[in-house]
């Protein structure tokens, strides 16, 4: 049985699309300067403005952008209708919150970037999982993780919110905060008992912060999951909050004296070298 075919080859209908002209010209300075939107470039130059920290008055952004205030008004009036911008009753301006995150994930994996290379030689000395947290608003996230081959080990998953009371990482980049803010921290994640060694009160976990601070060095023996040791230092930069912290997990069966010594002085060497990155 033979299957029939045409004798004749199918006829394909092709479509030709048209090429906008503008688009034609896209790499052309005169063009670009032709369908440059001014508008939009203002209002864009004042968003660029914000740190997605502090709060700017309207002089401030008038210096940076050098916009007349008039302009600068109307274009502020108009960012903050469409939600892009928040204004104080002091009538400061902060980026709304749908672009204040965004800015936060974005500072976050730059730094990730920068410090990833120390992750990498802390991990290759130790042979142990080295970590890195970032504060979120008032939440800490696990944002990187390098874990070791061993068999036996304490792993982190990236994205994993971390408890600021039992667990390194949360303590280090908790301990450095205001008070206020520190306390949104605690009350937010509260200080639900993960195992008997775990930290549950309020009065204790504050002074066991203030010895983070002097130390540099937050631990977790245990607090978190048992059989499990880490060490955390945060990147404390010459200018701007603490938002980061690195560290390093092991179980407790491969620490000895001599090595616990050498981890805290490690991470935190580590943690310098970032800070300054």
């Amino acid at each position: 049985m033979k299957v029939k075919t045409d004798s004749t080859p199918t006829q394909r209908k092709t479509t030709r699309r048209r090429i906008p002209k503008w688009a034609l010209h896209s790499n052309n300075t005169a063009a670009n300067e032709q369908y440059y939107l001014r508008s939009i470039g203002r209002a864009l130059e004042v968003l660029d403005c914000f740190n997605g920290k502090a709060p700017l008055a309207l002089k401030e952004i008038g210096i940076s952008t050098g916009l007349p205030e008039s302009t600068l008004f109307r274009v502020l009036l108009t960012l903050e209708k469409h939600g892009y911008l928040k204004q104080a009753v002091d009538g400061t301006y902060q980026l709304a919150p749908k672009l204040r995150f965004g800015w936060l994930i974005e500072q976050a994996n730059l730094l990730r970037d920068k410090v990833r290379p120390e992750l990498e030689r802390l991990t290759r000395r130790f042979n142990e999982t080295v970590s890195m947290a970032y504060l979120y608003e008032d939440r800490i996230h696990v944002l990187d993780s390098i874990e070791t081959f061993h068999e036996i080990r304490i792993s982190n998953r990236i994205g994993r919110v971390l408890p600021p009371h039992c667990s390194a990482l949360g303590k280090a980049i908790t301990a450095f905060q205001d008070r206020a803010l520190a306390e949104q921290i605690v009350e937010v994640y509260g200080l639900s008992r993960r195992t008997e060694f775990t930290i549950t009160d309020r009065a204790r976990l504050f002074d066991e912060f203030a010895q983070i601070r002097a130390t540099g060095i937050a631990c977790d023996r245990q607090e978190s999951i048992l059989g499990g040791i880490c060490y955390s230092a945060a990147l404390r930069p010459a200018e701007g909050p603490v938002v980061a912290a690195i560290s390093l997990s092991t179980p407790v069966v491969r620490m000895t004296p001599e090595r616990d010594e050498e981890t805290r002085k490690a991470v935190l060497e580590t943690a310098m070298r970032a800070s300054a990155l």
